[in-house]
């Protein structure tokens, strides 16, 4: 039987108001042998936080000689903290044979894909920027001036687009976990990620006619 051993990393990126947080937490009601990709942070952990699960928390000192050790998949600074995506947890959740997800802002992705090339790159797209200025709006926690500044955000964002390996119009919610479950699949079954399972299928099948 030919099976994945390794897993796959996925990042899903877009601007700000497109919904990533609502793509992921459905993605994730669906999927089997998804993992989510843990950050790491230097902030104060608040109540009901558990370390390895909410976040990884580190003080400064360590947060920063993770960055000069180059153990972060990325990293940025918020608000007087260190927010970043370790490259140990990931490499070691991958080894297990599960797929990982990351979701994560425009320019953090382009950071993992200088780190990790290898990774899946996804852009989720609103249906159009009216349709994003209304889901900003609709939140009704940001002033106008902010909601025009995170407007000519994503437009900068959104020329980025060609830097990613699929682009997925959020749309609708389910329509688009669809097509990203879809992509899953397909990068399961490309030829790249079967062969060496092909190889030691054919060497395990060439040592047991010998052995007979």
């Amino acid at each position: 039987m030919l099976n994945d051993e390794k897993g796959i990393l996925f990042i899903l990126s877009g601007p700000s108001g497109v919904g990533k947080g609502t793509v992921r937490g459905r993605l994730f009601e669906r999927a089997k042998n998804l993992k989510y990709s843990i950050s790491m942070t230097t902030r104060e952990k608040r109540a009901g936080e558990v370390d390895g699960v909410d976040y990884f928390y580190k003080t400064k000192p360590e947060f920063e000689k993770l960055i000069k050790e180059k153990k972060l998949l990325e990293h940025a600074e918020y608000v007087n903290n260190y927010y970043g995506t370790p490259k140990e947890y990931v490499e070691e959740t991958l080894a297990a044979g599960h797929d990982v997800f990351l979701e994560i802002e425009v320019q953090g992705a382009l950071q993992v894909q200088k780190n990790f090339p290898e990774g899946v790159f996804l852009f989720l797209f609103p249906p159009s920027l009216d349709e994003l200025q209304q889901r900003i709006v609709n939140r009704g926690t940001e002033s106008k001036e902010l909601v025009e500044n995170r407007l000519k955000e994503a437009k900068k964002e959104i020329e980025m687009m060609h830097a990613y390996d699929y682009v997925v119009v959020n749309d609708d919610v389910d329509t688009a976990v669809t097509k990203i479950e879809a992509i899953i699949q397909s990068e399961h079954c490309k030829q790249e990620r079967v062969a060496q399972q092909y190889k030691k299928i054919l060497e395990t099948d060439h040592n047991v006619r010998t052995i007979n």
